[in-house]
Parts: structure tokens; sequence; C-alpha cells
């Protein structure tokens, strides 16, 4: 199955966000968020550096995926935010806890 396919797999299958708060997420257990045209997925696992958070990010159903990792400790957060005012999206670790949250004129 290709990368284009998994996503959208995953993003019809997943269970979205609401708007503006904040939503609890377990380690390998995906999330499939929209942010206007952009469709997200985020899922993590635990390791001894941290939590290893995957998000892949596409434009629509032609969009080529881009993916970013990274490693968060306790108290670190990364941002997502897209330049259209669409909205943001903020993975943030406190403690054994990832929480995403996502905020702004944002669609499902």
């Amino acid at each position: 199955m290709s990368i284009r396919s998994t996503i959208l797999a995953a993003a019809f299958t997943l269970a979205s966000l609401g708007a503006a708060h904040a939503s609890p997420l377990r380690p390998i257990e995906g999330r499939s968020i929209h942010l206007g045209d952009l469709s997200v997925v985020v899922y993590y696992t635990v390791e001894p550096g941290g939590y290893r958070v995957v998000t892949t990010l596409a434009q629509g159903e032609a969009g080529t995926p881009v993916r970013f990792v990274s490693v968060l400790s306790p108290g670190q957060r990364a941002l997502l935010s897209t330049p259209n005012q669409t909205g943001a999206l903020e993975i943030s670790r406190n403690g054994d806890s990832l929480t995403l949250r996502r905020s702004g004129a944002l669609s499902n």
C-alpha cells in the first residue's frame, strides 16, 4: 500500500479531534485531524529517549505526504500551523501523557 493510500485510509478510519480542545493520545493510537485542506495523522511510541511522535501531513487526495518525526521529553511541545489561518495543532507532553490540541478556524 502506498504512503498516500495509508494516510487516506487512516484519515477515514481514525477519530477526529474536536475544535479548540485538548484530547489525550495513547501509544500507537493514531489520530486523524484536518487543518483546512491538510489531512494530518499523528501517533507516537514510547522510547528510552522520550516519546517518538510521528506526524504525517498531506494536502487533499493528490498531495505528496510529508512526515515529521520528533522526540518529546516531559514538558516539551511541538506546534504545527498553517499560513492561511486555517488553524494550528499543538502536540504536548506532560509527564506520561501526550495531548493534541487544535485551535483556530478549522474544519473536520
